[in-house]
Formats: C-alpha cells, sequence, structure tokens
C-alpha cells in the first residue's frame, strides 16, 4: 500500500466514525516550549487543557512532524527519523479508552490487513484497567506487556496536558531481531500506534503532575511511515515509496552502496531540512535555523566521508517528495553546503592535528569555533566518533567571556 493510500485510508475509517477532518497544523508554532510541532497534537493543546472548545467532538488530521531528540540514532536503525507523517484521531471529553483501542485494532487487521497475532500492547505499569481491555478485545495476555513511564506516559516534554498511554507493535519477524516482545527488542518488535489516555496537566517534568485536565481526552498517533515500511516490506523507514527517490539520489551521487547506514543518514536529514526550508525556516546560528544548518552539515559531512569532493545536495534536493508549494528548496541548500565545505577544508586541519595529540580541550574547540565557523556539536561528534573526549564545559565557559566581552565593547 503506496503512503498515500495509507493516509486516506486512515482519514476515511476515521471520517466514518464521526470525526471532523482537519488540515494539519503548520511546521512550527507561535508555542514558546516547542522549537517544531513534534505530534499531531500540537494545534490542540489549547482543546486539552480546557482554554478553547474544539469545532466538533472528534477530530481527526494528518501531520507532518519534526524531531532531532533522535537524531544520533539516524542510519543506525530502521525505525527513527527526525521528520515523518503522525495520523491521528482525537477525542475531547467524547469516546475514551476502549473505543481508542477497538477501533485502532480494528483498522489495523481490516484495511490495513495485518496479521492479528503479530501485534503487540503495552500499557503502564498499573494500569490494570487497559490490561482487561485489551483482554477483553481478544488480545492475548501474554502479548500485553506493563513497562514504566519512560515508556508508556506521553507528555510534549514540556509543561501542559499528558496521560497514560498504550502503545501497538508489530512483530516484523525473528530476522529482524530477538524474541520476546517490544520489552525485548524494539527494532523486532516496532511501535506503530500511540494511544495517549490525555487526562494529566503536566508541570516542569514527567514527574510532576499538578492535577487532572477538565475532562478526558484521546490523542492517538500512528506513525504512517512506519506503517508503510510494515506493509511495503522494506527493512527501514529510507526505503520506503516516499523516501526512495532521495536515496536513490544519494547513492548515485556517492556511487558505492557499501555505507548504507551514511545513506540513509543523509536521505533522513536533506528531506527534513527541505520541509523546513519549504516551511519558510533559513539556515541560521540559532532556534529553528540552526536545526536546518545542523542537518545540513552533517549531511555534508557524511558525504565528504564518502568521498564526495563536490557540492551535490542542490541536486538532490529536488528529489524530495511530498514538498507542499512554496519556495524552491534547492537555493538555500545549494548556498549552506558550498559553504560549510569551504568551513570544513579549513577547519578538518586543526581538528584532525589536535585529535592526534589526544583530549581535545575548551580552547581547542573555541578556536575551531570562533576562527573556522566548525560548529562545537559537529566537533563534539567527530571526537566522539574517534573516542577523544572533549573539555565542552571549558568551551562553554571561554563562550561566556567573549559574550561578556562583547557586550561591554558596544
Amino acid at each position: 500500500m503506496r503512503s498515500d493510500q495509507i493516509r486516506t485510508t486512515f482519514l476515511d475509517y476515521f471520517r466514518g466514525l464521526d470525526h471532523l477532518e482537519l488540515p494539519p497544523g503548520p511546521l512550527f508554532t507561535d508555542d514558546r516550549d516547542l522549537l517544531f510541532t513534534n505530534a499531531g497534537m500540537v494545534q490542540f493543546k489549547p482543546f486539552f487543557l480546557g482554554l478553547d472548545r474544539p469545532p466538533r467532538p472528534r477530530l481527526t488530521t494528518a501531520q507532518r512532524c519534526v524531531r532531532t531528540v533522535d537524531i544520533d540514532r539516524i542510519g543506525h536503525t530502521d525505525r527513527h527519523a527526525t521528520s515523518f507523517e503522525m495520523l491521528g484521531n482525537f477525542a475531547f471529553s467524547d469516546y475514551f479508552k476502549r473505543e481508542s483501542m477497538a477501533w485502532a485494532l480494528d483498522l489495523l487487521t481490516g484495511d490495513f490487513g495485518l496479521e492479528r497475532d503479530r501485534l503487540w500492547m503495552t500499557v503502564l505499569r498499573g494500569d490494570e484497567e487497559s490490561v482487561d481491555l485489551w483482554r477483553s478485545l481478544g488480545v492475548p495476555a501474554e502479548r500485553v506487556q506493563r513497562l514504566g513511564p519512560e515508556d508508556n506516559f506521553w507528555s510534549m516534554d514540556v509543561p501542559g496536558p499528558s496521560g497514560p498511554t498504550s502503545e501497538i507493535f508489530y512483530d516484523r519477524g525473528p530476522g529482524v531481531g530477538r524474541d520476546g516482545g517490544p520489552a525485548v527488542d524494539s527494532e523486532r518488535f516496532v511501535e506503530l500506534w500511540n494511544l495517549v489516555f490525555m487526562q494529566y496537566r503536566r508541570g516542569d517534568s514527567d514527574d510532576e503532575i499538578l492535577g487532572d485536565l477538565p475532562g478526558r481526552h484521546i490523542d492517538t498517533g500512528l506513525g504512517r511511515d512506519r506503517l508503510a515500511m510494515v506493509l511495503q516490506g522494506v527493512p527501514n523507514l529510507q526505503e520506503t515509496d516516499v523516501a526512495r527517490p532521495t536515496l536513490r539520489a544519494v547513492r548515485d551521487a556517492t556511487g558505492r552502496d557499501d555505507e548504507p547506514a551514511a545513506h540513509r543518514l543523509v536521505t533522513d536529514h536533506l528531506r527534513t531540512a527541505v520541509f523546513l526550508v519549504g516551511a519558510g525556516v533559513r539556515p541560521g546560528n540559532e532556534g529553528r535555523g540552526y536545526v536546518v544548518r545542523r542537518l545540513l552539515r552533517r549531511a555534508v559531512r557524511r558525504l565528504v566521508l564518502l568521498g564526495v569532493d563536490e557540492p551535490v545536495l542542490g541536486p538532490i534536493a529536488d528529489s524530495v517528495t511530498e514538498v507542499p508549494p512554496g519556495a524552491p528548496a534547492r537555493p538555500v541548500v545549494e548556498r549552506e553546503e558550498a559553504a560549510f565545505r569551504r568551513t570544513l577544508r579549513a577547519g578538518n586541519r586543526l581538528l584532525e592535528s589536535a585529535l592526534e595529540r589526544g583530549p581535545l580541550g575548551g580552547e581547542t574547540v573555541f578556536k575551531l569555533h570562533d576562527t573556522y565557523g566548525f560548529p562545537v556539536d559537529l566537533t563534539v561528534e567527530i571526537a566522539r566518533e574517534q573516542g577523544v573526549p572533549v573539555d565542552t564545559d571549558g568551551f562553554a565557559r571561554l563562550m561566556r567571556e567573549h559574550r561578556e566581552r562583547s557586550r561591554a565593547g558596544r
């Protein structure tokens, strides 16, 4: 099933259950706590908090999301990406656990055709109500696992709505990993759908619950790209129909097929950068702009390590699919790649000689940053790959002193 068919099937199903389909929200909002939209529920935060009323008690969307919290895993796992589409159904003081569970199970095994005996569920340890509900829906007790809040409690990682979750996983088979369910191997048992029982108001951490929300709500997210990976029988997210053209272009540009993790990283990072540029974000040194810059720089460095000495990301950017109409990303990508390649040539010589001498002192890291424009996160990443420690505290101290001198000289 193609990715666009997955989206249509999902939205049609929930429209048939009296959900109003709304357009996706923007990739970034004026929420000061968030750089980017990281979940389908972001645009509905006021509804969950009782600050505004939804147009209908039941809603459904297909939302493009960006998350960089797992950036170091990209290419090394099958299931992680910095951008993805989240298919969601939402209920505000309407239905709750049983309906969301039953409908998810029905859609996955019905229209999407997944085998019921390859589905596993997790619940928050202590939530025996959810365990009993899954069993009443025909899920064997041995395929419902109880996990801790780090796995089965959801929040936006900032103050706001939160709640316990039940997640649905698919067993990709013994060729992928160990048996034993998602508690044992999250590559073999890949998470597809997260059902959030939104009922609490979170403080500064998940351990700080300020009280109940005005109502009990449902917020679910089905990862369209992960489901496409399963339904299309491909080994990772970058091999799905929407990402494959870019992966193919990356491979053609390198002329190699022996570095799949590197190819997948470049594919992922470039796709996300193109989406963000299309949404109006430009590379910069702070905030959202720095995320775009970091993604492109990581992609360029990986290409350099693969032996690609000339700029190539501009033409590859044209292969990115599902980009909404707007300003083309290629000129922005080309300028950023050219500038960073100059930075790499200038800074690499100093960095390489410093790494040969052992631990990187704060002074060296600062010189790379201040004189050569070498980003500190890239310095740390390169040093970590070679097992060399970095004095990041010393760098931070020198940066503070530099800023104070700059302010005093104004």
